[in-house]
């Protein structure tokens, strides 16, 4: 027989805040994050902003001592995934109980930044193996399980920038099925220069703002972060009397099969509709959903057109908003964050805003929430992400 699963632990980094507290109140007050980079020379960009976190500070959550021995995503990974365990109200002593799954897009790739330079100023010989070894992306997970002592099930998932709903599905399978008891699940990417000129040269970030579902959007908005939840079945939970934000009601994961940037309408719709199934609801139930909403023409229409074809006529009654408005991209933290974001919606009764909305799109004709948050009960949300590839994950999370 097998097991409800919920998410009792929530840990967060992110431009707008460290912790679930500051990151909730400045997320439903409708603050941005996005300010001028400073993380390294934009002159040669097109484009200087972005969703960088300027006030953390590792030594809060790691041993200075292994600082340097720790890329910035897994330091984000360490931190976000201590104040899951910490909200949730476990110690680090679970060990075999304790697995870890990381959604990542790119890894430690300031890393490859820094050997790049030592290469060219001062030769290859100078570049140290130590370096090297914290280059590859399994770090991540690695990182975390070495910190808290955590000896269950231990993964990353490179699935881009749906990688955090694919990690809180993974970690729903394995709790459902007894083969752990206790899950951190979640994503996390810092910024690079490798991924902001890839942006770049892909014309998709905007000068200065991002304006998803917006008539005059003019792109996304890059960001860093971390975001991990504690994943733990309903039977455990309720024995250690521990707070629930949301059950998890299922998911659904699709490819496109189509292009490797452009997204396709009838993958994200297979996606969501996958979920709906495997949760053993319909269209009626949805309450709210978390858009991917990225920004971009293409992603913002394709996504609208897929909760159009699947909702129906209903599509105009469901609040839809981007929170990738205020944050910016996280890229493989991203849905992880906006997970966070849903359970924190289904406790409080309030919905976050999209910000910086001023004209319609016909073509993106939904409620979304402009600019202001909403007050508004709400029992079962669904959160959408997509990413290249054509690789799609949205999970249904309810209020317990």
């Amino acid at each position: 027989m097998k097991q409800r699963v919920v998410i009792t632990g929530l840990g967060v980094v992110s431009s707008i805040g460290i912790g679930k507290e500051l990151f909730w109140n400045n997320l439903i007050a409708g603050e941005s994050g996005i300010s001028q980079i400073t993380a390294f020379d934009t002159k040669d960009y097109p484009t200087k902003y972005g969703g960088q976190i300027h006030n953390f500070q590792p030594e809060d959550f790691i041993d200075r001592r292994k600082i340097k021995f720790l890329g910035r995503a897994s330091q984000l990974s360490i931190a976000a995934s201590k104040l899951a365990l910490k909200d949730a109200g476990l110690d680090t002593k679970l060990e075999e109980n304790l697995g870890v799954c990381v959604g990542t897009t790119m890894g430690e790739a300031q890393l490859v930044e820094e050997m790049d330079s030592i290469w060219l100023t001062r030769g290859v010989d100078s570049i140290r193996f130590s370096s090297i070894s914290l280059y590859p992306s399994s770090n991540l997970s690695m990182a975390v399980a070495i910190e808290v002592k955590a000896k269950g099930p231990n993964y990353v998932m490179p699935t881009a920038c749906a990688a955090g709903n694919y990690c809180i599905g993974y970690a729903f399978d394995i709790i459902r099925n007894g083969q752990c008891h206790f899950i951190l699940a979640g994503g996390a990417d810092a910024f690079s220069k490798v991924a902001y000129t890839g942006f770049n040269r892909l014309y998709a970030m905007a000068p200065e703002k991002c304006q998803p579902f917006d008539k005059n959007r003019r792109g996304m908005m890059l960001g860093e972060g971390a975001g991990m939840l504690l994943v733990e079945s309903l039977d455990s939970a309720l024995e250690r009397k521990a707070k629930i934000y949301a059950e998890i009601l299922g998911y659904g994961l699709s490819c496109d099969a189509y292009h490797m940037t452009q997204p396709n309408e009838e993958g994200i719709a297979k996606a969501m509709e996958k979920a709906m199934k495997e949760s053993q609801i319909d269209i009626e139930d949805i309450d709210y959903i978390n858009a991917h909403g990225t920004g971009t023409i293409q992603n913002d229409k394709a996504e609208v057109a897929a909760i159009k074809k699947v909702f129906g006529k209903r599509y105009r009654k469901i609040p839809v908003s981007s929170i990738k408005s205020m944050l910016g991209h996280t890229m493989g933290a991203a849905s992880a964050i906006e997970a966070i974001s849903c359970c924190l919606a289904l406790e409080d009764g309030v919905l976050p805003p999209t910000i910086n909305y001023q004209t319609p799109d016909p073509d993106c004709d939904i409620d979304c929430i402009p600019n202001k948050s909403r007050r508004q009960k709400v029992s079962i949300v669904m959160n959408n992400s997509c990413a290249f590839g054509g690789n799609n994950a949205c999970v249904i999370l309810a209020k317990f």
